[in-house]
């Protein structure tokens, strides 16, 4: 299959996600993050979309990213680097190449942004935007912006803000 995979490589192949395994004349096998092993066809592989997340993934590795939408009210230099803050903060994230942020798009209700980051080992990419999509919450919560994704149509009265968790221990 011209050599687009091997063994080792982490990879999207249709809406299977995983790392190759095996490479063989007719089949080629990827054991998924859930630890199933899934057996393709090459002549499917040959004919669908085949997205190798390892392939470039250099001593700068591979590029993640995640997108989230903010209200006209929250200035983009606060939300940049709320956004930074994040990705700085989640484990698995490399500090260099830099985070990079970049608004997508100016809509009717709100900027869209995207947040691109540099992974050493794509294969945890899944753990580690669960992980960034945590610390995202919590740093635009704690500096009190609100997260509309992805439908925001009207500004509400009041915030709309994560309550802070109880502390261990208390009944909430």
């Amino acid at each position: 299959y011209a050599r687009a995979l091997r063994p080792g490589d982490f990879v999207q192949a249709g809406d299977t996600v995983g790392t190759v395994t095996e490479v063989g004349l007719l089949s080629t096998k990827l054991v998924t993050p859930k630890r199933e092993e899934v057996t393709i066809p090459n002549a499917v592989l040959v004919g669908d979309r085949v997205i190798n997340y390892s392939k470039l993934a250099d001593s700068r590795g591979a590029i993640i990213s995640t997108g989230v939408t903010i209200g006209y009210d929250a200035p983009w230099r606060q939300v940049h680097a709320l956004l930074l803050e994040a990705a700085r903060r989640t484990q698995g994230v490399l500090p260099q190449p830099e985070p990079l942020v970049l608004q997508t798009a100016l809509s009717d209700f709100y900027v869209a942004y995207e947040l691109r980051v540099h992974v050493e080992h794509p294969e945890a990419r899944v753990a580690i935007l669960s992980a960034l999509h945590a610390e995202i919450q919590d740093r635009f919560n704690e500096a009190g912006v609100q997260i509309m994704s992805p439908h925001f149509e009207a500004q509400p009265a009041e915030a709309v803000l994560a309550r802070p968790a109880p502390a261990a221990g208390s009944v909430a």
